[in-house]
């Protein structure tokens, strides 16, 4: 039985899918027409004729459309409940009872006015025997005007008692239409109803002043009543086919799983150029080689030079591995697949080598007709570990998917249009077959910057930020020795969050300063309650450390010296070279190792008593007394050996480890020098401290004052005050 290949799979889901989404756009594109063009159902509401007649003898359908003869459907629209006709009635009578009512009171304080005028009029003396309040021929005017407001007030009283009624009942009618338009219709202002046309209902509906239309009866409805019941089915059918597609193994593997994870990046995507690389232009310039070997290359391949079939990057975190393999995708104008080595790797059985083989698949396709195609592996130590033994029976999926991948590298086929660009900061754990020439021809280390270069990167990392004129980035290169890119980048932002918490206008020095203390010490933790014992104890433990590093004369220059807490460090001394160093001498690590005991000496000293501030003082200590005897040769009484395991260029996760084939009498002497050593520097820092007691005291009073001091601060403070070792170098 013949099964279309994945191409034609491809090709014919594509095709599927594309008719599918046609149908369905299609689909939707009708109903949005009929909603434009006709009135839509979707805002009508199905009442029953019942429903529907109350509403009309209610008052309250205002128009009726009625599509057919017999039995039809009529479509309608009620009208507010303030416009019902029996409302307005009850609102035009209660308005004239208003009026007639005003008509009364102005009666009313009119006769009152007259009333009090009459009496004001008739103060004179009357004729001798006459009654004054009495006409001679019967009852007396102000009597007359009194009966009159007695009977204007009554007759307003009932003008009340009929406005009230007319009033209440006004609010009950009301309250029952509104109630029968919210149990019938709710929320909607239009609805549809089945009738049967007849003499009777018409003259209900001219009864009720209802505006009635005909016309006649329409089949487009029922289609898109049709289609629309049809669509869910369809939506479910279409996506059934596509999972019994996947289930069916499209590619490699079932459920999909040995198609590649590879993403194509273009030129247009990728905004990251050579431009933005910096700090490292030796590397640069053997990664260009490649771009301008893909626009250019003939002005190679005249003269018989090949491009590297692979290049290996390898070098610590951070220094720019993956921003190198970005920019080559900005640049080159090739197609780019960028995937991780440890989307190779899957639950399954067999799915790491489909995967190679799709990825390599893709890569031919793009690169037919081009002047070739670059496939980046990011972190390929998670897929190119060294084979061994295996584990569960003598196999490894792994070690499949490696398999793979050197097959197609440089395999029986030829890739000649396919250049690997991979990364790595574990090269001592690559299979050797991997790194070979003919699979990988060029392996490009990538180091931490020097100063120069981290004056560039600086560079290029505050293009988009606003700094004072007081920023001197060569200053900050010289400050920040070790750094890589990604520490400069992540420098110069917390920078900028810095400046924006001070809200200032501007990046100036003082914020760059204290993120190199964030970056280096970690966060100001000003909340962390001391008390003065303790704080008097870490003054003088950090004192023993500056003081240290002023008088030994192979120690780095003090930067800055702080007992304000950071991290998880109750305070902190801050040393940094001149220049970048990459040779250390026997007495410069002496000198490292004695300043690094200066806080403890510092304390037994002042205090009698040692404390656990200098935990992380003696593992670096012995870290560096451990490397002497161990790899350096430096101890005469073991000599030029290297004891160590240490494996070629190690970025991370390794720690030195004695070598066991050596005997124990070596592993003693080795731990007697180690201890030897360190008991050295120890005294010697004890005995240098002795001598400047009183500038040690002098230096952690200043320290509680003032919590931080800088270099310069230092040397003023210490001036004239320090008495030079005089004593040799210990051995």
């Amino acid at each position: 039985m013949n099964f279309p290949n994945d191409d034609e799979q491809q090709r014919r889901s594509r095709n599927f899918r594309n008719i599918a989404l046609v149908i369905v756009v299609v689909i939707f594109a009708a109903i949005l027409l009929q909603s434009f063009l006709g009135p839509s159902d979707s805002a009508e509401k199905q009442i029953r004729y019942s429903e529907f007649l109350a509403l009309v003898k209610a008052g309250q359908v205002a128009t009726v459309t009625v599509k057919g003869s017999g039995l039809a459907t009529a479509h309608g629209r009620v009208r507010p409940v303030g416009e019902n006709a029996s409302l307005l009635a009850l609102d035009a009578q209660i308005l004239r009872e208003q009026q007639r009512k005003e008509s009364v009171q102005k009666l009313i304080e009119l006769q009152e006015r007259r009333l009090a005028w009459q009496g004001q009029t008739q103060g004179s003396a009357p004729p001798v025997g006459a009654n004054p309040r009495v006409r001679p021929g019967g009852l007396g005017r102000d009597e007359v005007l009194r009966r009159q407001l007695v009977g204007l007030a009554l007759r307003a009283a009932s003008l009340d008692r009929s406005l009230s009624a007319l009033v209440r009942a006004r609010k009950e009618k009301a309250d029952e239409i509104s109630t029968l338009m919210q149990r019938v219709l709710g929320t909607a202002e239009r609805f549809r109803t089945d009738v049967v046309v007849s003499d009777s209902l018409l003259e209900e509906l001219t009864r009720s002043n209802v505006a009635v239309s005909f016309e006649g009866a329409s089949d487009s409805s029922w289609i898109f009543s049709v289609v629309l019941s049809l669509l869910p089915f369809f939506i479910i059918l279409l996506l059934w086919y596509g999972m019994m597609r996947r289930m069916q193994g499209e590619g490699s593997s079932a459920l999909n799983f040995g198609r590649s994870q590879a993403k194509l990046v273009t030129k247009e995507y990728s905004r990251v150029t050579f431009d933005d690389v910096a700090g490292i232009d030796e590397v640069k310039e053997e990664v260009q080689e490649i771009v301008d070997y893909l626009k250019d290359p003939q002005k190679f391949t005249r003269i018989g030079a090949q491009i590297p079939k692979g290049v290996l990057l390898v070098g610590p975190p951070g220094t720019g591995k993956t921003l190198l393999a970005r920019a080559i995708a900005g640049e080159a104008d090739v197609p780019f697949f960028s995937i991780s080595g440890s989307d190779f790797v899957e639950m399954f059985v067999g799915v790491g080598a489909a995967r190679v083989r799709d990825l390599f698949r893709r890569a031919k396709e793009e690169g037919k007709g081009k002047r070739g195609v670059i496939i980046f592996i990011d972190e390929i130590d998670a897929v190119g570990r060294k084979r061994g033994a295996g584990i569960g029976g003598g196999h490894d999926e792994r070690e499949q998917t490696l398999n793979q991948l050197l097959s197609e590298m440089d395999g029986f086929d030829k890739n000649e249009h396919v250049i690997i660009l991979a990364a790595t900061n574990r090269p001592d754990i690559l299979d050797p077959a991997l790194l070979r020439p003919g699979r990988f021809d060029r392996k490009i280390s990538v180091p931490p910057p020097d100063s120069k270069g981290r004056e560039a990167i600086l560079k290029v990392h505050v293009r988009n930020k606003k700094l004072a004129p007081d920023v001197d980035l060569k200053v900050l290169a010289r400050r920040t020795p070790g750094f890589v890119g990604a520490d400069l980048e992540n420098l110069c932002n917390e920078a900028a969050l810095l400046a924006a918490r001070r809200n200032k206008e501007f990046i100036d020095m003082k914020d760059f300063e204290d993120a190199i203390d964030r970056v280096i010490a970690g966060i100001e933790r000003k909340g962390r309650l001391l008390s003065e014992e303790e704080k008097v104890k870490i003054a003088y433990h950090e004192a023993g450390h500056a003081l240290l590093g002023k008088l030994l004369p192979k120690a780095d220059p003090v930067h800055r010296i702080s007992i304000v807490p950071r991290g998880e460090a109750l305070g902190y001394t801050l040393q940094l070279p001149l220049n970048d160093k990459y040779l250390f001498t026997k007495e410069e690590l002496l000198d490292r190792m004695t300043g690094i005991l200066g806080g403890r000496a510092a304390e037994e000293i002042v205090f009698e008593e040692i404390s656990t501030g200098a935990y992380d003082d003696l593992k670096k200590a012995t870290e560096i007394a451990k490397r002497m005897v161990v790899s350096y040769g430096m101890s005469e009484r073991i000599g030029p050996i290297n004891l160590g395991q240490e494996n070629g260029n190690v970025f991370l996760g390794v720690d030195l480890v004695l070598n066991r084939e050596h005997s124990e009498k070596m592993s003693a002497l080795v731990d007697e020098e180690i201890k030897s050593i360190i008991e050295s520097c120890y005294r010697r820092a004890k005995e240098l401290l002795q001598r400047n007691l009183a500038a040690l005291h002098k230096l952690a009073k200043r320290l509680l004052e003032v919590e931080v001091l800088e270099g310069e601060q230092l040397d003023a403070l210490l001036k004239d005050s320090l008495v030079l070792p005089k004593a040799p170098q210990p051995v």
